[in-house]
């Protein structure tokens, strides 16, 4: 499924197997394998995170 936060376009396959957070860094596991999001504050991470739960 396609994400797009603050201008960039994130692609996840549903279902979504785990997600790791370490602070800037965002690890999603798919059914295509693992992708690292790293992001540059706090804030960035935690909105992306919350787009990924809605939907």
């Amino acid at each position: 499924m396609p994400y797009t936060h603050q201008g960039q376009h994130y692609s996840i396959k549903t279902p979504v197997i785990s997600i790791a957070v370490n602070k800037l860094k965002v690890i999603v596991k798919d059914q295509s394998g693992s992708q690292l999001f790293e992001f540059t504050d706090r804030k960035e991470s935690k909105d992306f995170l919350n787009l990924l739960c809605q939907a």
